[in-house]
């Protein structure tokens, strides 16, 4: 049997992000796994999808390649603030309602309440909104990281490594491949 895994993370923005899902797809290989990057064409694209804006033309790509896999690898290191990139949250949620596993990989050691206080300049409680500070300790936001656990997928951290690190991709998608594959 043929395991699918779609690669979800803001990879698709480096300078060179087909390289970056080459070297994901290979790692995946020699694991036993097929990686589907977004960056992928579809095969059995709709051609009515043609007719609609790029924007449009990507999601439901995205969609199509979630659909057509087994499991979901996710990039949750933060992007851009304190949080996962909300693309990739958005395919974890998605991957999650399709019952699909989601095995994430972050390369934050820093809980998310963490980084939230250091943006909020060490505040124990709130933000500098006023707003109170989720803290239970998890990787990310909790409705992100429950819905990795309970979809049987696990978290993987790697301190020190950039949020694009193939380090990190390589130990997640290791765990994806031994509980997939068992």
């Amino acid at each position: 049997m043929v395991l699918r895994v779609y690669l979800a993370g803001p990879e698709v923005f480096l300078p060179d992000p087909m390289a970056h899902a080459t070297a994901q797809k290979r790692i995946c290989a020699a694991l036993g796994l097929v990686g589907v990057s977004p960056l992928d064409t579809f095969a059995d694209e709709p051609a009515a999808w043609m007719d609609l804006p790029e924007s449009r033309r990507i999601a439901r790509r995205n969609e199509a390649h979630i659909r057509s896999s087994q499991a979901i690898l996710a990039n949750i290191s933060p992007f851009r603030g304190p949080s996962a990139d909300s693309g990739t949250v958005y395919e974890i949620g998605f991957g999650r309602a399709l019952g699909l596993p989601v095995f994430a990989y972050t390369a934050a050691l820093d809980d998310y309440a963490a980084r939230v206080r250091a943006l909020a300049g060490g505040n124990e409680i709130c933000d500098a909104d006023g707003l109170s500070i989720e803290d239970f300790n998890l990787a990310e936001n909790l409705m992100i990281a429950c819905a990795i656990c309970e979809s049987g997928g696990t978290v993987t951290r790697l301190g020190g490594a950039s949020w694009g690190s193939l380090e990190a991709f390589e130990r997640c998608a290791a765990s994806a491949a031994a509980a997939l594959l068992a």
